[in-house]
């Protein structure tokens, strides 16, 4: 494309940045759809957040994405919708003539996600590691399809705590239960989720194993991304025979939820953006019932 001076400048923010795949599938999203603008990353260290979203402003920014770790400290400095809200956390922002707009894609993204890999609508008992900004918009997507009970487990107890009450309070319709960072209790309550997700770093930083055995069957999805799609989460869960997948499919679907924000398009197609970002790293085709058997 020929950057010009009408070209729109688009991004997204977070620190480290330099893995994010989110430029690769959003320059398709931008040339499949002919819009004049461009989508690049920016480094933003946690005591910057507030300079960043002001500079942002400033340059004329339309629009960014937010990865961790700044789904919760941009708050302040935005207008939340009501997913937003709910959900405490922001991943899409947009400048409006009253300053910026913020909205949360993460829930979209996920439940896309289940429907990938086969989850019907009835989830039935669903294990969840880890209480942040993503676990918050997992909890949303899953209050949408009729869970009966939502199992928590966090390293910080606290935090997977007041995590609990929150979803209590919002979602009163899912019985929500805190599992103790400890083998037995993970282990009993693996058994008895058809569903058990990840939220946390784990898998990131190098991590060769996963703290716990999954037991159980059924489904295994994982908010960490690989190039290869064996996060250690993924593994331990195929290990007992669960159907995995690794944070891609939920991370394209969030962001052809974001590219709809920001244009006034039809929303990219998930599975065929999926298997062109897949070639672009790489990677063989994981294979997503769900989104294959409706295209």
């Amino acid at each position: 494309m020929r950057i010009n001076g009408k070209t729109k400048l688009f991004g997204i923010i977070g620190n480290p940045i330099e893995h994010s795949l989110s430029p690769v599938f959003q320059s398709r999203f931008l040339k499949q759809s002919g819009v004049d603008a461009v989508y690049v990353p920016f480094c933003v260290k946690e005591d910057d957040i507030e300079s960043a979203i002001r500079g942002l402003w400033a340059l004329n920014i339309q629009g960014f994405n937010v990865t961790v770790p700044h789904k919760e400290s941009v708050i302040p400095y935005v207008e939340l919708d009501d997913s937003a809200r709910l959900i405490g956390a922001v991943n899409t922002v947009t400048r409006s003539e009253s300053g910026w707009q913020a909205t949360n894609t993460d829930w979209i993204g996920f439940a896309a996600a289940m429907d990938a890999v086969g989850v019907d609508s009835n989830a039935g008992n669903v294990l969840m590691f880890g209480a942040g900004g993503t676990a918050k918009a997992v909890v949303h997507a899953l209050s949408q399809r009729k869970v009966s009970r939502l199992y928590i487990c966090n390293r910080s107890q606290d935090r997977a705590e007041a995590l609990a009450t929150d979803a209590r309070a919002h979602y009163p319709h899912m019985d929500c239960e805190v599992v103790e960072w400890r083998a037995d209790d993970v282990e009993a309550a693996s058994l008895k989720s058809g569903v058990i997700i990840n939220t946390t770093s784990i898998g990131l930083k190098g991590e060769s194993d996963f703290p716990f055995v999954l037991p159980g069957k059924g489904a295994a999805i994982d908010a960490v991304y690989r190039p290869d799609g064996n996060t250690v989460f993924c593994n331990t869960a195929r290990a007992s025979g669960r159907v995995s997948i690794d944070g891609l499919p939920m991370l394209v679907a969030q962001g052809a939820a974001s590219f709809s924000t920001w244009h006034d398009v039809d929303s990219p197609d998930y599975l065929e953006i999926l298997r062109w970002t897949e070639t672009q790293i790489n990677r063989s085709p994981v294979s997503l019932p769900g989104w294959e058997s409706a295209a």
